[in-house]
């Protein structure tokens, strides 16, 4: 039979049927009309004898690009892509001969269609089969090496498991998320075939991983699915990636430091590699090793200091892809008074000598409060090799001031070999030029880090990580690690009813959900370190001491806007400030529970939690140790005597319990607003290793909908101006507040909700600096407010092209317009590139979802 350019009566028929049963529950969005054109267009892209993977991605095209004009769409298009997995993995339970191209093809798949609807099942148990496909699988798992065979013995009872699935959450799961999961995070048997997990199977697998060791494996496991299938909070990535196969490799974080001898500076090449091939990210510590120019006993040579290793280090790095899955990532930091430092900055120039350009690797500055004391004073800071101060980077606060003083004078006799003295000023001003031209190197501080490490008694915090959340004891004989899962904000808000919030104005934050939710999450944590894979003897053993995990949050402005919070706000600061406290209390609480019950971490005793003091009694220690005041409200607002009482009779599973990681992909997965950060924009089109995706702010559209405001033009204006609605006059000046961008909002006002939350967590917070201008001296005051607000760390600096930056509603007096730098715009990862539109017309997100900025979620 010849093939013609006209699809059949059946093609059609199939069609139609898929895209009635994608839109149940959305037939207002989605009306009669539309699903005809959405017919007419899909055929466009089809032919007499498709097979039916062609219709469903012809139908996938056409769906996902209504996205911007209909939100409903997200969950249309996701439920085609579910249609087209299940028929994937169930198709031959139902008969399914995987015929794809005879005569018979499109009757089988429209028959296929209707049969694995669950409310038109047609004597076919969609449930049933669903349930025994993720028990078979298991058993496939297990023999194919790629499980744990405990999974399948008897400490489950694979019955009450497989009952337990609860298909129709699938639904939960938008388009994005779903493409993410089949892409990145559904187990394979190899990489060239298909997914053996539906969603629900893969929740449970990731909580049966978590359960393993449990006294009673199956009651943990229903209780930890119950949280992850209703995504109340997320375990990160390689959590996900590994929970419950045969390399349980399920930590985020790693964090070395390097010594000054070159055996052990080869050493960490290896331990990099091997930690960043099970999906490690990793902070490397570089300060110890002697500067360029500085002798060497042993051959009478001069070293040709720290930049050459970090080249080495960064060519290992861009070598390893992780588990397959992920680019290797790590980011390099040095403390500012080395004297490499400068050459340190430009590391990330596209400019000058390759060999000393570290193209595929992070950097980030490791600044002590003197330095930034002296910036201050207009005073002068001097750089030294460390092998003439060796005790300088082990210490810090006023022993740091007064060895680094010490040091100076010796310099002035004449009695080190080498040093510089330069301005503070300037090399501050050399660092945020580096900074803005490039995105590195990040700033961190040093004292804050460690004058409140609950830790203290075990050293020094040398580094923090990769993502800049993770603030722990590294040194030769440990490598610190980190195990992270997120606590969903978004989805403990609830109306008045107890439901879901939806647009209901009296929602609040559900703090007795959320009190369940901490309780469960940490539990999870605390069995990583037990279960997971170690890649090297120095993680293991520091993991199995001080056993730290780090519990944060995601969908902070997703919650606001659900409760009408705009961003920039007093409101906000105080949700930021008492939501966070709520985690605090019961994330510590709980830890100490697990103490209780399982016995405290062995590096316990000495610690700051063993003297009494909690995250926010270390404030003012900071404070006093500066002398000078953090302007942050460190007031109780809970009964705190119920923690500590519990603490010093109990003490503490876990040397540090929170820390708020990027949640780049979790975020993605859960449908919400990555970590604490504001949205990037009301419409933007997000790149990451799954593709591109157009992002619509839902909240945005209902309202204006409510206010029949949502039409074509509004769409069309929306787009024009690259998703901001603040020039848009038909948009009242509510929503306007309410709706803000990631660069509509002062960078300092950001800054403010971090550092209040910053008071009661035990780690750092992953912060990004969205800087919407171009103005050197804003730019001072946002990284000193920074610092005078006693932050720990920040990350990545975010900028925007001159073009988006004179549509900012920021005060344009002080930002003032700028004016465009041929063509091109700073993307978030720093460097710089054309700035491009999205074929629909949308402002692309050059790389803010980049994977190599997902290193910690």
């Amino acid at each position: 039979m010849s093939q013609t350019t006209t699809p059949t009566e059946h093609q059609t028929e199939t069609i139609r049927s898929i895209l009635e049963r994608a839109r149940t529950d959305h037939e207002q969005q989605v009306s009669d009309a539309d699903v005809e054109a959405l017919i007419e267009d899909a055929e466009r892209d089809l032919y007499d004898g498709a097979d039916r993977e062609t219709i469903y991605e012809a139908l996938l095209n056409v769906t996902t690009a209504r996205i911007e004009r209909e939100p409903a769409y997200k969950q249309v298009a996701a439920d085609v892509f579910r249609q087209r997995y299940y028929r994937r993995l169930l198709g031959d339970r139902v008969g399914d001969d995987g015929d794809e191209g005879d005569d018979d093809a499109e009757d089988a798949s429209q028959s296929l269609a209707a049969s694995l609807d669950p409310d038109d099942l047609e004597g076919y148990e969609f449930d049933r089969a669903y349930r025994e496909t993720f028990v078979d699988n298991l058993h496939t798992g297990v023999e194919a090496g790629k499980l744990d065979e405990r999974l399948v013995d008897d400490r489950f009872d694979l019955t009450t498991i497989g009952e337990a699935l609860a298909p129709e959450r699938d639904e939960k799961l938008e388009y994005l998320a779903m493409s993410t999961l089949e892409q990145r995070y559904f187990l394979r048997l190899n990489d060239e075939e298909t997914p053996i997990e539906l969603p629900q199977a893969f929740w449970m697998r990731v909580a049966m991983g978590l359960a393993i060791e449990e006294d009673d494996p199956t009651e943990r496991a229903l209780e930890f699915y119950e949280v992850l299938s209703t995504l109340r909070f997320t375990p990160s990535t390689p959590t996900l990636f590994h929970a419950g196969t045969a390399h349980p490799q399920l930590s985020s974080c790693y964090l070395t430091t390097v010594q000054d001898d070159l055996a052990d500076i080869f050493d960490s090449y290896k331990h990099h590699a091997q930690l960043s091939k099970w999906s490690g990210g990793l902070g490397n510590d570089w300060t110890n090793l002697r500067a360029a120019g500085s002798l060497i006993e042993s051959t009478g040579v001069e070293s040709t200091g720290v930049v050459p290793f970090l080249r080495i280090s960064n060519d290992v790095t861009a070598a390893i892809n992780r588990s397959g899955k992920r680019r290797g990532a790590a980011c390099a930091y040095l403390e500012c008074w080395h004297l490499d430092f400068p050459q340190f900055l430009d590391l990330k120039r596209n400019t000058g000598d390759e060999r000393r350009r570290t193209p595929d690797m992070n950097t980030a500055a490791w600044i002590p409060d003197l330095f930034m004391e002296r910036v201050q004073e207009d005073g002068k800071w001097t750089l030294f090799s460390p092998d003439e101060v060796p005790d300088l980077h082990g210490t810090y606060g006023e022993a740091f001031a007064e060895q680094y003083e010490h040091y100076e004078s010796l310099a002035e006799a004449g009695e080190l070999r080498q040093y510089e003295t330069v301005d503070a000023a300037d090399l501050w001003r050399q660092l945020l030029t580096r900074l803005f031209e490039t995105g590195h190197p990040w700033v961190t501080f040093k004292d804050p880090c460690n004058v409140r490490s609950p830790q203290d008694h075990e050293g020094v915090i040398n580094s923090s990580n990769l993502c800049t959340e993770i603030t722990l004891n590294t040194s030769s004989e440990e490598h610190a690690v980190c195990n992270l899962g997120s606590v969903n904000f978004a989805n403990h808000v609830t109306s008045a009813d107890g439901a879901d919030a939806g647009s209901d104005t009296n929602a609040s934050l559900d703090r007795e959900r959320l009190s369940d939710t901490v309780e469960t999450a940490m539990r999870m944590l605390d069995n990583v370190v037990d279960l997971c894979f170690y890649p090297t003897d120095e993680a293991e053993d520091s993991n199995m001491r001080h056993r730290p995990v780090g519990l944060g949050t995601m969908g902070f402005h997703d919650a606001l806007m659900e409760l009408g919070v705009p961003m920039a706000s007093e409101e906000a600061v105080e949700a930021a400030n008492r939501w966070q406290e709520f985690v605090s209390y019961h994330a510590i609480l709980n830890s100490s529970k697990l103490a209780k019950e399982r016995g405290t971490y062995p590096s316990y005793e000495g610690s700051k939690w063993d003297r009494g003091q909690l995250p926010q009694d270390t404030v003012d220690q900071l404070e006093a140790e500066r002398g000078q005041e953090i302007p942050t409200d460190r007031d109780e607002t809970m009964d705190w005597f119920v923690v500590r009482e519990h603490v010093e009779e109990h003490g503490m599973r876990n040397s540090n319990t929170m820390a708020v990681a990027p949640t780049a992909t979790v975020s993605t997965i859960n449908g919400t607003t990555a970590s604490i950060e504001p949205m990037y924009s009301n419409l933007y089109v997000k790149s990451n290793m799954s593709g591109d995706f157009t992002i619509v702010n839902d909240h945005l559209v209902e309202d204006l909908k409510d206010r029949d405001l949502w039409d074509s033009e509004m769409i069309d204006r929306i787009k024009f101006h690259d998703g901001s609605i603040q020039e848009i006059d038909r948009v009242p000046e509510d929503l306007k507040e309410l709706y803000r961008g990631a660069f509509e909002i002062d960078p300092r006002d950001q800054l403010r909700l971090t550092a209040h939350r910053q008071t009661w967590i035990d780690q750092s917070v992953s912060h990004n600096v969205f800087f919407p201008s171009t103005d050197g001296s804003l730019l001072d005051d946002v990284y000193t407010t920074a610092w005078e607000l006693g932050m720990k760390t920040t990350y990545y600096l975010r900028t925007l092209g001159a073009s988006q930056i004179e549509k900012s509603t920021l005060d344009m007096a002080e930002y003032g317009k700028t004016q465009h730098r041929d063509g091109e715009a700073m993307t978030d990862g720093g460097s710089r590139r054309s700035s491009r539109d999205a074929d629909d017309g949308s402002k692309e997100l050059c790389s803010i979802e980049d994977p190599t900025c997902d290193a910690c979620q």
